[in-house]
């Protein structure tokens, strides 16, 4: 089966043998039948000539012999038995008072061949006794001397002695010759129709051979380009139409080559650009935020007006800073450049610490935020720094859009795979935006007032260094349900991950948000610690 889905030329010549046998046979049977049949009628024919012949030289010699007693009618009719043995070249013959005579004791008597004995059927008598002046035959199956069985014929006529009465007269042929000649013809016709068919596929295979080739040449040359190799072209012969093929592939290789190298030329062009830029901004930007510092110290000395004006400068610079600083991890994405610095690291301990860090700006939107953590406090490969920017920046944008819900945040484990889970309940994104929320410098609603100023680019990072850690970052979004992102890491870095240890959509998808916990002991984050034995850890 794999030859058959993966080999064109394999397909094409078992089709070809499949059909050319169908064809063979049909027309193998066809002529059998037909040599089989021309076969028996012509030894019918022959036999019913030579039956004809017999009988007729026979009742000449009866009809011209004088009258003569009872013991010369005996003598007549063993000289008419003698002769139809000669003119019939059969010694099965077997001779029957017709019905309505007296047998004589010293006339003649029944006879019969030993071949002949139970083959000439009741049918076959009444044909000829109610029809004396024409010849009857029949399709027998006569007894060999070894016992065994082969086809025959018996014809069967009338004569009619000097002395008035009338004689059924039966001769056997024997058709093993006939039968011998017609397995000849089969066994002929059957490797005839062997080697045909062997030379059919001989032939099927040198001309399939003749056109795979240049298109298996092709399909390698195509996947060769597809991975990269896109110097690889294909050998040009002939001027036919798989050489035009050729031609045109190469020209099309040709294109896509330059088309490549012109967009690559511009993307290094446009990454180092962006690379030069950032780099360059960073000493006019470290001295407008000493300056915009020492000016933020001091607001306290200024106008109202120019108070304000220290604390938007202040802001505005540490967003700036911001900004440069994910234009240059974008970058380094971008030119391939980023190193993973790997560590042995709890995902559930990583959580805690992020969770830990955004709690003022959770109180101060009165989110209340949880950790439920089942599984994922044994160590895992991951680099730190990374995950946990990755972390807080989901915690972020739950916070922000949560609308002062609360925020549950899920770790869990199974044998391949650690994840986390940041689960808000504010006001959702459609379907078309949750398609696109992973874009750079893209946001659901550009209008709304950010409380902690992002540069449009977390999502975009933090996508990176899931995909860096081999791992995945998914969203589940529903209008007035809100949304959940789930990031899957292997346990180990280069693991497959056949199946993340959290649900996506979440469980409580279609469920109603929990209440906030209004306890003194946690206001803002409610942490599961539970072990995760049992979770193949």
């Amino acid at each position: 089966m794999r030859s058959w889905r993966r080999s064109l030329q394999f397909r094409t010549i078992v089709v070809t043998l499949a059909l050319s046998l169908f064809a063979l046979l049909i027309s193998s049977f066809y002529m059998a039948i037909t040599i089989g049949n021309d076969l028996f009628q012509s030894r019918v024919s022959q036999v019913q000539q030579d039956s004809a012949r017999a009988i007729e030289s026979a009742q000449n010699i009866l009809d011209s012999s004088s009258d003569a007693g009872r013991g010369s009618t005996q003598e007549l009719m063993g000289a008419a038995r003698e002769e139809i043995t000669r003119a019939s070249s059969s010694t099965m013959i077997a001779g029957y008072r017709a019905p309505g005579q007296e047998p004589s004791p010293t006339g003649p008597q029944d006879f019969e061949n030993v071949r002949l004995n139970a083959v000439v059927s009741d049918e076959l008598r009444r044909l000829v006794q109610n029809n004396p002046d024409e010849q009857w035959w029949q399709s027998v199956s006569l007894q060999t001397a070894d016992g065994n069985r082969v086809p025959g014929i018996v014809v069967g006529s009338q004569i009619t002695l000097p002395e008035g009465s009338r004689w059924e007269i039966y001769i056997g042929f024997d058709l093993s010759d006939t039968e011998q000649t017609l397995l000849f013809v089969q066994r002929t016709l059957l490797i005839g129709g062997l080697t045909l068919l062997l030379l059919v596929g001989a032939v099927a295979w040198v001309i399939v051979r003749l056109v795979a080739n240049p298109v298996r040449v092709a399909a390698e040359t195509s996947e060769r380009l597809a991975s990269g190799d896109l110097e690889v072209r294909i050998p040009v012969k002939g001027e036919d139409e798989l050489a035009t093929l050729a031609r045109s592939f190469n020209r099309m290789a040709d294109s896509l080559q330059s088309q490549i190298r012109e967009l690559a030329d511009l993307s290094q062009v446009q990454q180092r650009f962006v690379s030069d830029v950032s780099h360059e901004l960073r000493t006019p930007l470290t001295t407008i935020r000493l300056a915009g510092d020492v000016l933020y110290d001091q607001r306290s000395e200024f106008p109202p007006a120019t108070a304000r004006t220290a604390e938007l400068l202040h802001t505005q610079t540490q967003r700036f800073e911001a900004l440069l600083a994910d234009l240059l991890e974008i970058s380094r994405y971008d030119a391939g450049s980023v190193q993973l610095e790997i560590e042995p690291h709890s995902l559930v301990h990583l959580a805690e610490d992020s969770i830990e860090g955004m709690a003022s700006l959770a109180e101060q939107k009165g989110s209340d935020v949880r950790l439920v953590a089942p599984g994922g406090y044994s160590d895992v490969e991951i680099d730190p720094r990374r995950i946990r920017r990755v972390v807080r920046n989901l915690l972020g944008n739950a916070i922000e859009h949560g609308e002062g819900k609360p925020i549950v945040v899920a770790v869990d484990s199974n044998e391949q795979a650690v994840a986390l889970s940041v689960r808000d309940y504010g006001h959702g994104m459609t379907e078309e935006d949750a398609q696109r929320v992973f874009d750079r410098f893209w946001r659901a609603d550009p209008s709304r007032k950010r409380t902690i100023g992002g540069t449009g680019l977390g999502l975009a990072i933090a996508l990176e260094d899931a995909q860096l850690h081999g791992g995945s970052l998914e969203v589940w979004s529903r209008v007035g349900a809100g949304s959940c992102f789930r990031l899957t890491l292997p346990r180990v870095l280069g693991q497959e991950v056949a199946v993340s240890p959290l649900p996506l959509p979440p469980a409580d998808a279609d469920a109603n948000p929990p209440q906030a916990d209004t306890s003194d002991a946690a206001p803002h984050a409610a942490t599961d610690t539970r072990n995760e034995k049992g979770v193949g850890v």
